[in-house]
C-alpha cells in the first residue's frame, strides 16, 4: 500500500516588509497555503489509483489528469517557498561578495547581472523571474517561467526568485507599475539566504 507525503504549510516572518503591504503578504500566503492542500489532496489521490499496484484502463483518464495537475501544484508550492524564503524584513544590503563573484563571472558585472534579471521579471504575462546555477560549472542565468512548471531548468538550482504573478503586487501597485514591485522586492533580498544557496566553484560559462 502506498502511504501519500503529507506536507505542512511552512511558516514565513515577513510581516514589515518595504513596498510589499502585510495585507499582500497575508493574501500570497494564503494561496501558497492553497498550493500545499492540493498537493496533499493529489499525492491521495494518486495513492488511491495505485493502492493496487496498477492503473485499471478505466482509471488512465483520471490518473493522467491527476499526474499532470501534481507538478503545477508541486512546482506552485515549491517556488512560493523559495520566494518567501529569499526575503526578509530588514533586507536588501548589498549582494554578497560570492554572488556579486557569480554575476561577474556569468553577465561580465552585477548591474548586467541585475539589469537582465528585471528584464525578465518585467516580461508580459503572469509567472515568475527565477536566477539559477549551473550545478555542472556554478554558472548563473536568469529564466522566465510560466505557470510554475512550464521553463524550468532541469538540475538547475534556484538562486534567487521573484514571483511576478500579479496576485504578488496587485494589491499594491497598478499591472502597468511592475518595475514598482521588482524594485520593492529587491529592497527586501536576504542576500545570505542567496548566497547560502550557490555551490561549488564559480566559473564564468564557455563562450
Amino acid at each position: 500500500m502506498i502511504e501519500a507525503i503529507t506536507y505542512k504549510p511552512k511558516q514565513f516572518p515577513l510581516s514589515g516588509l518595504q513596498g510589499i503591504s502585510d495585507k499582500t503578504l497575508e493574501m500570497h500566503f494564503k494561496l501558497y497555503e492553497g498550493y500545499v492542500k492540493a498537493v496533499n489532496e493529489l499525492n491521495e489521490k494518486i495513492a488511491d489509483v495505485l493502492e493496487d499496484g496498477k492503473v485499471d484502463k478505466e482509471e488512465f483518464p483520471a490518473y493522467s489528469e491527476l499526474t499532470r495537475r501534481l507538478g503545477f501544484e508541486y512546482n506552485g508550492m515549491v517556488l512560493h517557498e523559495y520566494y518567501f524564503k529569499n526575503l526578509k524584513r530588514g533586507g536588501a544590503g548589498k549582494p554578497t561578495a560570492g554572488f556579486v563573484r557569480a554575476a561577474e563571472a556569468a553577465f561580465g558585472s552585477h548591474d548586467t547581472w541585475m539589469a537582465d534579471f528585471a528584464g525578465v521579471g518585467k516580461m508580459r504575462g503572469v509567472g515568475w523571474a527565477i536566477c539559477y546555477q549551473d550545478p555542472a560549472n556554478g554558472a548563473i542565468s536568469n529564466h522566465w517561467i510560466t505557470l510554475h512548471e512550464t521553463g524550468n531548468i532541469s538540475g538547475f538550482i534556484p538562486i534567487l526568485v521573484m514571483d511576478v504573478w500579479e496576485h504578488a503586487f496587485i494589491l499594491d501597485y497598478a499591472p502597468s507599475d511592475r518595475q514598482k514591485y521588482i524594485d520593492a522586492f529587491f529592497s527586501n533580498v536576504d542576500w545570505d539566504a542567496v548566497q547560502g544557496r550557490l555551490k561549488g566553484k564559480i566559473v564564468a560559462p564557455a563562450a
